[in-house]
């Protein structure tokens, strides 16, 4: 039993002090989604699924068990995210705040283009982006420099929110770093993991440097 006024740890993993917990909530459909086509910087809306996958989260959120209390919540500026952050964060008690470094990935002139389609355009280069995260999509950016953005952005959060639950509205790129980074996976977890739309995750990230997963995908529609 932890003495009075002793820092939390995590007895099995011998992480000591409490950890910034993140709640990683990814976006809603939107058409774009719903076609299976790179969605980046573009900013679509959501659809009518959409809107009702971010109240159906909205409405249980709170009743997630690692949920915890949100003392602030972060957005992607992109309207698909902020469509869904408002009535999560509304229903948290809590005002978003648009973040840069939330956005997803700059598809480049893959952006609005199916797999396959991308594929065919640039099959040289598609292939070598499928298999080394630090290759850019053409006029576009890296997973590794979405990485490198999300990091910074972590341990921000770990310093102004030392102990505390944080919310995170993002895109699957961004969410999928952010747990290759509570794992300490390689690359090659970014296209075995899958995150559903409208989807939380948990990350927890100590101030020694731990990190541990509480949740992956869970779904609310």
């Amino acid at each position: 039993m932890t003495a009075p006024g002793a820092p939390a740890s995590s007895s099995w993993t011998g992480q000591v002090g409490r950890p910034t917990r993140l709640l990683l909530l990814r976006h809603g459909q939107t058409e774009m989604s719903a076609q299976r086509r790179y969605s980046g910087r573009g900013d679509p809306e959501l659809t009518a699924l959409g809107l009702s996958q971010a109240a159906a989260v909205a409405a249980a959120i709170k009743t997630v068990e690692d949920a915890g209390d949100v003392v602030a919540a972060l957005s992607s500026p992109l309207r698909r995210a902020r469509q869904t952050a408002e009535p999560v964060a509304a229903a948290l008690g809590v005002p978003v705040a648009p973040h840069e470094a939330l956005l997803e990935t700059d598809f480049g002139e893959w952006d609005g283009l199916t797999f396959a389609e991308a594929r065919e355009r640039h099959p040289d280069l598609h292939g070598r982006w499928l298999g080394d995260d630090t290759v850019p999509a053409p006029g576009g950016e890296s997973f590794a420099d979405v990485g490198l953005r999300v990091a910074a952005l972590r341990e921000q959060l770990v310093a102004t929110y030392a102990g505390q639950t944080v919310l995170l509205v993002s895109h699957v790129t961004p969410i999928k770093m952010l747990l290759r980074q509570a794992l300490a996976a390689g690359p090659s977890i970014l296209f075995r993991m899958h995150l559903d739309l409208a989807s939380l995750s948990i990350a927890e990230f100590y101030p020694d440097g731990g990190a541990s997963v509480r949740l992956v995908n869970q779904r609310f529609s």
